[in-house]
């Protein structure tokens, strides 16, 4: 099922400010909070799609890309975005967030350990890299293999961070919980909130003896070959998300994500506006007065097409699905050709007397005012003929 609009989750219009989009958060997240609706998976559900939606629209940056983008922005073929995320994501990950939008309310307890799970061991930083494509590889998608240093488990102790897998006891002060439960007084009376434990961290446990090899942290630094699946249509400055593939946390943390900006790299030839493709086509007077075949570049390779007699400068021709295609969609934006006709800026003393001579001639005299169209006039019958 396709996800809501994130302003509709919200119940806000796009231009609404930040404080607006932080109230009708707040509003949504006391009316569903599972503390408050224990056993409701109707509210849970509603609980989590408002946390998406106001992790989203309360960053800057990942605001401006879902304008432009939609869900897309955070999500691609091959990528771990896309799916929403748990209770337990929500708590743990975006805790800092979250918390923000409730102040010294009392809620702000609920969003827990920033960044660590709830009777657990702490949760992997993200990595955030930057890759490198091509227009072709945007067009069609690619296989990339990057090579990554980063923090993995253990191999020795399997991540448990304990000499030989067993050395380690149980937390006294939550019972091996990872959490200490407490009842706080807000303004909407007596609620039950659970925090980290503070002697534990909240992992539960304590290590009576370090693993030799990772010095008890349960993980070590080593380089890391990942495959990434790029889907075809990206632009550049997209954010895509690969799950579990960021940073091991300590002492058998569960991993975080691996952020992959896009950057695209610039063409030669081709500019990108979209979905569809530019380029810059200069042609002889010759060719502009008696018509021509020429050659012009696409990502496919070079084609060839039919530049009609008396073709003015900045006249648009239009290949049609020779752009750059939708990303998770349907169809392909065009390659637009901007036509221009070189003029020399020196002439010799024979093709200057050609030149006045053409000059004098009927069919190279000015057409009276207002038979040719300006450059905007041809722009609107462009557009408007689609």
């Amino acid at each position: 099922m396709s996800k809501r609009d994130f302003y509709d989750v919200l119940g806000v219009a796009k231009s609404a400010s930040a404080e607006e989009i932080k109230k009708a958060y707040r509003k949504l997240a006391i009316q569903y909070h599972p503390d408050k609706n224990p056993g409701d998976k109707a509210a849970e559900d509603k609980f989590k799609e408002a946390a998406e939606a106001y992790e989203v629209l309360s960053d800057t940056d990942k605001r401006a890309k879902y304008d432009r983008y939609g869900h897309q922005a955070f999500e691609g073929g091959g990528f771990g975005g896309g799916g929403g995320f748990s209770m337990d994501d929500i708590f743990s990950n975006f805790g800092d967030v979250f918390g923000d939008a409730f102040g010294d309310s009392g809620f702000g307890s609920f969003f827990g350990g920033g960044g660590q799970r709830r009777g657990g061991a702490p949760k992997g930083t993200n990595i955030r890299i930057k890759v490198k494509l091509t227009l072709e590889e945007i067009s069609k998608g690619v296989e990339k293999k990057v090579k990554i240093k980063k923090y993995v488990a253990c191999a020795t102790c399997s991540g448990s961070g304990a000499k030989d897998g067993t050395s380690y006891s149980s937390c006294k002060t939550c019972n091996g919980t990872g959490a200490v439960r407490k009842v706080q007084n807000t303004f909407l009376g007596q609620i039950a909130t659970q925090t980290t434990c503070t002697s534990c961290n909240g992992e539960g446990k304590t290590v009576t003896a370090k693993c030799g090899t990772c010095s008890g942290e349960g993980r070590v630094y080593e380089e890391e070959t990942i495959s990434l699946n790029i889907p075809a249509g990206v632009a550049d400055g997209m954010q895509l998300s690969v799950g579990g593939r960021g940073n091991v946390g300590a002492r058998g943390g569960r991993p975080g994500d691996l952020i992959v900006v896009i950057e695209e790299e610039t063409h030669e030839e081709l500019k990108r506006d979209g979905h569809d493709l530019i380029y810059d086509l200069t042609m002889t007077f010759k060719d502009a007065v008696l018509g021509a075949s020429l050659e012009v570049p696409t990502l496919e390779g070079k084609v060839k097409i039919k530049i009609d007699p008396g073709t003015h400068a900045g006249k648009i021709l239009r290949l049609k699905g020779k752009g750059l295609p939708v990303l998770n969609g349907y169809g392909r934006g065009d390659l637009l050709i901007y036509t221009n006709i070189f003029v020399p800026t020196k002439v010799s003393s024979e093709e200057k007397e050609l030149l006045d001579k053409m000059g004098e001639m009927p069919g190279f005299k000015i057409e009276s005012e207002g038979k040719q169209k300006g450059f905007f006039e041809r722009m609107k019958d462009y557009f408007g003929n689609g």
